[in-house]
């Protein structure tokens, strides 16, 4: 049974990318899920005087070792004014500190929604430019539009959005 770390990036108590990360992780098969409950990861804005006079807090070891304990990822990216959520970006910078490479090569699924026709893309594609840089191993990525028209009752009700996630789904479990 592979291990799939499921990650909504916001911290949004009713966060659709955690939905939709969890949707996409449950669509694998001999899988288990674990996902991440940004509760858990209340972390300070980071600030090298802040690391100099602190250290690395707790919490990004924590996901550090939620990542190291996956044999693969799935990442939905949440995006706020076209860029990912500063609660993702600090977490990545604080995680980053003990490790640049702090992905850990696994294979990844990077995501996006949001409730608009872009479905999260300039986040989508700000991460997919940078992540090989933090070990990140894009297998594939998918960004869906219109979160509450497309993915209802646990299903992608676009015929077109849902046969080309379920190919790239698929494409990903080859991977794991």
């Amino acid at each position: 049974m592979k291990k799939i770390f499921a990650i909504g990036a916001s911290n949004s108590k009713n966060s659709i990318n955690k939905i939709f990360a969890t949707h996409i992780a449950n669509s694998l098969n001999d899988s288990e899920v674990t996902t991440l409950d940004w509760n858990e990861l209340v972390l300070p804005l980071y600030s090298p005087d802040l690391e100099a006079e602190t250290g690395i807090p707790a919490e990004a070891a924590v996901f550090k070792k939620m990542i190291e304990d996956s044999d693969g990822i799935v990442l939905s990216l949440a995006e706020h004014n076209g860029l990912p959520t500063a609660a993702f970006k600090n977490l990545w910078d604080w995680t980053s500190r003990i490790e640049q490479k702090f992905w850990a090569d696994k294979p990844m699924f990077l995501a996006s929604t949001s409730p608009g026709g872009r479905g999260g893309i300039g986040a989508l594609g700000a991460i997919k430019n940078i992540i090989s840089h933090f070990g990140g191993n894009v297998i594939e990525d998918f960004s869906l539009p219109s979160f509450q028209q497309n993915l209802q009752d646990g299903k992608i009700v676009d015929a077109e959005l849902s046969a080309a996630l379920t190919e790239k789904i698929n494409s990903f479990q080859q991977s794991l």
